[in-house]
């Protein structure tokens, strides 16, 4: 088996765990719970990381019931990754040592990446590497509590083109214990508008070479995740938005770092159509009920039918249906030996961009003052 010229010099490793290939799953709220995990994984072969929804530290010590369902892990999942929510050190540093002592997982990666505003309101997410000295508080309590447990962390660039923070909080997160850092090439205002820049990835590897640093953003294919780590330097790639209704990417991802670009193969529609019936399906044995499954798989439909020749009455029938049947029969109406639609590898997902971000009041007065961020500042249910 050959390896490609641009895969990573070395494997990487988080922690006592070796990522091979160097492909990490985004947490993606609603979308990467353990169903859709499944579905990667078992494309992948096992291969890569495959990170949890985001879950909010003051849910999870307070065992919110959906919380506690969103954090389990099938047993085939290994590592188990979990990527938690914050905003108070205290309430971190308690979700951390609670996933450490229950045995709840094997890896923690801090979000302060999300850049919509129920989060950045409370100062979480995309807005906290802002206050430096939040954040050290926070990535010292979370290391400190997780023992043996690696901890990372995913950021953007910063709040806004004036106020950009990512070099300043990859040297901190190295000299508080920081394991990697996956940077998607954004600022919060951008939220996924534009064009991720990857050069700030190169930038960020450069000015943290003591740690793996993971590039993401604009990966919709496997060539596009070879390219970011060829031109920027990253020890391995962040995938989100490029798999929405594509979960055999992770297939074409591991035959790219893997030097077998002839295993690369689009499916045709007749393999999409079974592929959304088993992602339906494991919806459904994970809630516990059918119907609730297929209406929570529905908001998939439409990036899996991207690109294809599905008229537009078909399409809403398809993304109303409550049953596995309804769903099959909807589909098996369809021209199933359609190939692959040309340019259906591209951009999917949100796309809006240039958001004002909302903030907490006067949050970028002092980049250092965290005063009135505390406890209360943590949202009270999960999700992202």
């Amino acid at each position: 088996m050959s390896t490609p010229s641009n895969a990573p010099a070395s494997p990487l490793r988080i922690g006592p765990h070796t990522v091979t290939p160097p492909v990490v799953l985004a947490p993606m709220a609603g979308i990467t719970n353990a169903p859709f995990r499944t579905l990667c994984r078992e494309f992948s072969g096992g291969k890569g990381l495959f990170v949890s929804e985001m879950i909010t530290t003051r849910a999870l010590v307070e065992r919110n019931e959906k919380t506690m369902q969103l954090i389990h892990f099938d047993a085939t999942e290994k590592p188990r990754s979990i990527q938690l929510y914050g905003v108070d050190p205290a309430t971190v540093g308690k979700a951390v040592r609670m996933i450490a002592e229950e045995g709840l997982a094997d890896h923690i990666d801090l979000n302060f990446g999300c850049p919509v505003p129920k989060v950045t309101r409370k100062g979480g997410g995309s807005a906290l590497p802002y206050k430096r000295h939040l954040l050290r508080a926070i990535l010292r309590e979370a290391v400190s509590g997780a023992g043996d447990l690696p901890v990372t962390m995913k950021m953007r660039k910063g709040i806004d083109d004036d106020h950009i923070t990512y070099l300043d909080a990859g040297r901190i997160a190295v000299e508080e214990g920081v394991t990697a850092i996956a940077l998607h090439g954004r600022t919060a205002a951008q939220h996924y508008g534009g064009t991720a820049d990857w050069d700030a990835i190169a930038r960020l590897k450069e000015h943290v070479p003591e740690i793996p640093v993971l590039g993401n953003g604009d990966i919709w294919s496997a060539q596009d995740a070879l390219r970011m780590v060829r031109e920027t330097g990253c020890d391995g790639v962040v995938v989100g938005r490029g798999c929405l209704g594509r979960p055999w990417l992770f297939s074409d991802l591991v035959a790219a770092f893997e030097g077998r670009a002839e295993d690369i193969a689009a499916p045709t529609l007749r393999e999409v159509a079974d592929i959304m019936v088993r992602h339906a399906t494991l919806l459904g044995e994970w809630i516990g009920d059918e119907s609730k499954g297929v209406v929570d798989f529905r908001k998939h439909v439409a990036w899996y039918l991207k690109g294809f020749a599905v008229g537009s009455e078909m399409r809403k029938r398809l993304a109303i249906t409550s049953s596995l049947v309804e769903l099959r029969s909807g589909l098996d109406e369809l021209d199933l030996d359609q190939p692959w639609p040309t340019g259906a590898d591209g951009p999917r997902g949100r796309t809006s961009g240039n958001n004002r971000v909302v903030l907490p009041d006067g949050w970028l007065k002092d980049p250092y003052d965290c005063a009135g961020v505390g406890e209360e500042a943590e949202l009270d249910t999960s999700g992202g």
